[in-house]
């Protein structure tokens, strides 16, 4: 990999990021459902050369709400979606543990994003992650990468007080109304440097 190419990653959180947030868990392919735009977003990333993973915690193969079988239709299902689009996910990390087990992979422990460089063979601090929770902003900082918060899931309606205790709790963190927000902040980045470097 040439140093003036690195590999563009964009480390992306599902639940409440790509597809609506649901208490209960996502338990079956019906009970996904895509955030409005958001597959869209994915699909824009991935034509301007992102590579998309997707990072998530999926306590409920851990509690038994559902089997791995499940979970892969699941990410059938998304994936189908997305290809209908035009867009891809180059790979899905999850961590299967419930709290209790005190793994190293559950978000807000960076061990997912950690994984994610090393399988992709960069730098954590070269990736951008997206997510809707604190959560996600502390992984996504423990690890070293470029972090993004969208206000949808559980992040949708917070305030600016909200805010400024997440910048305290995490600090550098780049906020987006949702994904459609954050693609085109990435792709528009992409062409100022692209413009840039040929002046």
């Amino acid at each position: 990999m040439s140093e003036r190419n690195p590999l563009k990653i964009v480390v992306v959180d599902r639940d409440g990021t790509l597809n609506e947030l649901r208490d209960d868990h996502v338990k079956t392919p019906e009970e996904w459902q895509p955030i409005p735009g958001a597959l869209e977003a994915i699909a824009r990333l991935h034509q301007a050369g992102w590579h998309v993973v997707v990072a998530t915690n999926q306590s409920g193969l851990g509690r038994g709400l559902f089997d791995m079988s499940t979970l892969n239709a699941i990410h059938q299902k998304m994936n189908e979606e997305l290809a209908r689009l035009g867009g891809r996910i180059d790979a899905v990390f999850f961590c299967p543990h419930a709290p209790e087990d005190h793994c190293t992979c559950r978000k807000p422990l960076p061990g997912l994003f950690e994984d994610i460089a090393d399988r992709m063979g960069v730098e954590t601090h070269e990736m951008h992650a997206v997510g809707d929770s604190l959560r996600d902003m502390q992984a996504a900082r423990n690890a070293g990468c470029k972090t993004h918060l969208v206000l949808s899931g559980r992040s949708a309606g917070i305030d600016e007080a909200g805010l400024a205790r997440l910048h305290e709790l995490v600090g550098d963190v780049t906020v987006h109304a949702d994904l459609a927000a954050f693609a085109e902040t990435l792709i528009a980045a992409d062409r100022r440097k692209s413009q840039d470097a040929r002046r």
